[in-house]
């Protein structure tokens, strides 16, 4: 990890999300919160429920915040067209929300890619002719170093994948709502997209793009019914986590410990919140950053 310690950093009280924050242990003592996370959803899908019929397109599904989104909007009647790079993962979340009466497709698609993310919309248009939802939830991180021994390949891939990616996607979902007069667009940002630690200015750069193009695109296209806004996690309990936690060489309770709320989050509490931004209760939301962080950013 070059000479950036694991010692360094939590003297500098770096923290971490698990959109991509690598983060450190706090020494104050935290409250343990009463409230117990929301379950995922089981059973059988609802092809009635709240987004019964709404075509809905998601980017990086095969695990993590994007698989669970796929599981729930599934579950509540959404036909979900989703994306990875995975193409095991992919297949098997698909075949697993089927078999629990939901409707769902996988397309293998690199976000960093432009012909294929074309691909991937085209894709969904081709077989469902709309496209209602648009969760752009693909991300990644990359071990921490300072900026002077980031490379140049870990700087364009985070920018490429976290911000380039939710670019493309925008491109090509935008000009489909259009023709269909409206729709509605989430984007995934991360507690690191509006406060900053050291060791991982390509991931903050990528995050504060995200906000940006977000705020951006929903002043452009507020006229035309399309609302766009973006989620920005703290800790959440996916793969990226658990690599930040090898990373820093911490525990979960040290991860925990820096947060107020003083434990990780599930995806599903993540999702709860985007299916609401999606929903007819959010009609005016549009442009917001909805933090999700435990009072991570306070």
């Amino acid at each position: 990890m070059s000479n950036f310690s694991r010692r360094k950093a939590l003297s500098l009280g770096t923290a971490a999300s698990a959109a991509g924050l690598a983060t450190a242990f706090v020494a104050s003592t935290a409250q343990s919160n009463t409230q117990q996370p929301i379950a995922s959803a089981t059973g059988q899908a609802n092809p009635e429920g709240q987004f019964s019929e709404k075509v809905v397109l998601i980017t990086g599904a095969t695990s993590g915040i994007g698989e669970a989104a796929a599981r729930a909007f599934a579950h509540e009647g959404a036909i979900v067209h989703f994306c990875g790079r995975r193409e095991n993962l992919g297949n098997q979340v698909a075949q697993s929300i089927t078999a629990s009466g939901g409707k769902a497709t996988y397309q293998k698609a690199d976000v960093r890619v432009e012909q294929e993310v074309k691909a991937f919309v085209n894709g969904c248009l081709e077989r469902y002719g709309r496209v209602d939802i648009a969760f752009n939830n693909a991300g990644i991180d990359r071990p921490p170093a300072p900026l002077a021994d980031t490379t140049t390949e870990v700087w364009d891939d985070i920018i490429n994948t976290n911000a380039r990616g939710i670019f493309l996607a925008m491109k090509y979902e935008i000009p489909q709502m259009l023709k269909q007069q409206g729709g509605i667009i989430v984007n995934m940002s991360s507690l690191g997209g509006h406060r900053v630690f050291p060791g991982i200015s390509p991931y903050h750069a990528s995050k504060y793009a995200v906000e940006a193009i977000t705020k951006g695109a929903a002043k452009e296209y507020a006229e035309q019914n399309i609302r766009v806004n973006a989620i920005a996690p703290g800790l959440v309990e996916t793969p990226m986590t658990e690599r930040q936690i090898r990373d820093w060489n911490v525990t979960r309770e040290e991860l925990a410990s820096g947060y107020p709320i003083n434990r990780i989050s599930t995806p599903e509490e993540q999702v709860r919140v985007v299916m609401f931004m999606c929903s007819p209760e959010a009609s005016y939301m549009t442009g917001a950053i909805v933090s999700v962080d435990g009072g991570g950013w306070g």
